[in-house]
């Protein structure tokens, strides 16, 4: 769809582009830490199953590690590992020094359950900040590691010149990993924060005039093109945190990936908008990097 001639069309959140400042952090953290300590940050990825949205993205994680000196290493399981034998992976990737970070990819197996995985997880190697105890130091105000899709998700923001602080901010969404930290973090009393928090979720009565209200709105709510024009004011900032797959004949996949925005009508009504892909996503990964780092810093100057 091709919007009128002559309408404005929101600025575009480049998640790409943003990203490359806080690679290029990593990147200049990680040869000072070789230099200095002689230690390289490792991170080990542990994926169960050949989902292939999975795997595209342990990929792309495993890449961005490449490029700025992380060690990384994949563990790939079969889909038929028992939760017994996945909590001794964990068991062994925790005792193992190479590793200063650890991710296990979602979503696993149906006969396999996540938080029992999750919290075998060493809490000062969880780098994808979704550990109890992590979550409630977010909660509590003294985060160590922040989820990578809320933390980019805040980053996205400050990079454009969107703070947070005094803001209206309406998040469409209440996931563990992306709703309720996001809302978490943006409330914190701390720069880049400071923001009126709303979490809408299936059960809001009257969806549209809450999210009418928000200077910035954030959708992460699993579903193509659930936030249309008519759900968004003049002057709003997007970021669309979905990732859908529509169908698309045209597409030598057979599809197309989507937001969680109807990007071509919202585009000419917000101020500025994420894409999909190349606006969270980006975000996300580098993140992750953020973390790592974080976590090798640990395990050499100890836990704060």
């Amino acid at each position: 769809m091709m919007p009128p001639s002559g309408v404005d069309l929101a600025k575009l959140l480049d998640g790409n582009e943003a990203s490359k400042a806080l690679r290029t952090q990593v990147a200049e953290g990680v040869l000072q830490m070789q230099e200095t300590y002689g230690v390289t940050p490792g991170l080990a990825a542990v994926l169960v199953g050949d989902d292939p949205a999975s795997g595209v993205y342990v990929r792309n994680k495993e890449r961005a590690c490449a490029e700025v000196g992380i060690f990384s290493e994949v563990f790939r399981l079969e889909q038929a590992i028992t939760e017994e034998e996945l909590l001794q992976t964990v068991a062994n990737l925790n005792n193992d020094a190479r590793f200063h970070g650890i991710l296990v990819q979602l979503p696993l197996p149906d006969t396999i359950d996540p938080l029992r995985i999750i919290e075998s997880l060493d809490p000062v190697k969880d780098v994808d900040g979704i550990h109890p105890v992590n979550l409630g130091r977010l909660v509590g105000g003294t985060p160590r590691f922040v989820p990578c899709t809320p933390a980019g998700v805040q980053q996205l923001l400050l990079h454009n010149g969107y703070d947070p602080g005094g803001k209206r901010v309406v998040i469409c969404g209440r996931s563990q990993i992306v709703g309720l930290p996001l809302a978490q973090l943006l409330m914190q009393r701390r720069e880049g924060a400071n923001a009126t928090v709303t979490v809408c979720h299936t059960r809001t009565p009257d969806l549209p005039s809450i999210t009418r209200q928000a200077d910035i709105l954030v959708a992460a709510m699993g579903r193509a093109g659930a936030i249309t024009a008519d759900m968004v004011s003049p002057g709003t900032v997007i970021v669309d945190v979905g990732v859908n797959r529509v169908p698309d004949p045209e597409s030598k996949r057979g599809y197309r990936l989507a937001g969680d925005v109807d990007f071509a009508g919202v585009s000419e009504i917000a101020e500025a908008i994420s894409p999909v892909p190349g606006g969270v996503g980006p975000m996300t990964i580098a993140m992750l990097l953020v973390n790592t780092l974080s976590a090798a810093r640990y395990s050499i100057h100890g836990i704060h």
